[in-house]
């Protein structure tokens, strides 16, 4: 297993390893969230970047995840990259990136999906496939000749990691596991049984 004293480091190196810009699915990674009573709820984002924070991603403030995080500030993630055989698993406390964050991001998104954001009321009853159609087509004239812009109910969320895990497969089920938990600017590492 490769090893850094810095989590984030690793999970860097890791990721450059696995990452094709080609491919968004290779940016995929699942997303748990819980309502304050503790319901959990798991789906797929798109990772957007890694920094010295944390993990970021997108969304429509008023999807059931943002609700859930606003609610709840706290989320876990995995990535399983089966090319190189690791899990990745973080947990933490969230929070919303910067108004100028989102809009840089936002920018670089394609037209298309610019327009999406606009037409989408994420996670709310569609009545039909035509409702959605007619909205991306109403918000596509809208905003026709002229540059789109970030939605004010559409930003993004960092995940701060307080745990973090790798997990690397090996013969037998004696799997690799090192487990990383912050302390305070610094991070305490040991190894998990498999």
């Amino acid at each position: 297993m490769e090893f850094d004293p810095n989590p984030i480091a690793l999970f860097k190196k890791l990721y450059a390893r696995v990452y094709d810009p080609e491919m968004a699915e290779s940016a995929a990674v699942t997303l748990a969230t819980a309502t304050p009573d503790g319901q959990p709820s798991v789906r797929v984002v798109l990772l957007k970047d890694v920094d010295d924070r944390g993990f970021v991603f997108y969304t429509n403030l008023a999807s059931r995840k943002a609700r859930e995080l606003k609610a709840n500030p706290h989320a876990a993630l995995c990535f399983y990259w089966e090319p190189i055989h690791y899990q990745v698993r973080v947990e933490g406390t969230v929070s919303e990136v910067s108004e100028s964050e989102a809009d840089a991001y936002f920018a670089t998104r394609p037209r298309g999906s610019q327009i999406g954001a606009w037409a989408s009321m994420q996670s709310e009853p569609l009545s039909s496939r035509e409702q959605l159609e007619a909205l991306f087509k109403k918000y596509e004239q809208e905003f026709r000749g002229r540059t789109v812009p970030r939605p004010p109910f559409w930003s993004g969320f960092v995940i701060v990691p307080e745990r973090m895990e790798f997990w690397l497969r090996r013969e037998n089920r004696l799997h690799e596991r090192r487990m990383y938990v912050r302390e305070g600017d610094a991070w305490r590492n040991f190894l998990l049984y498999p």
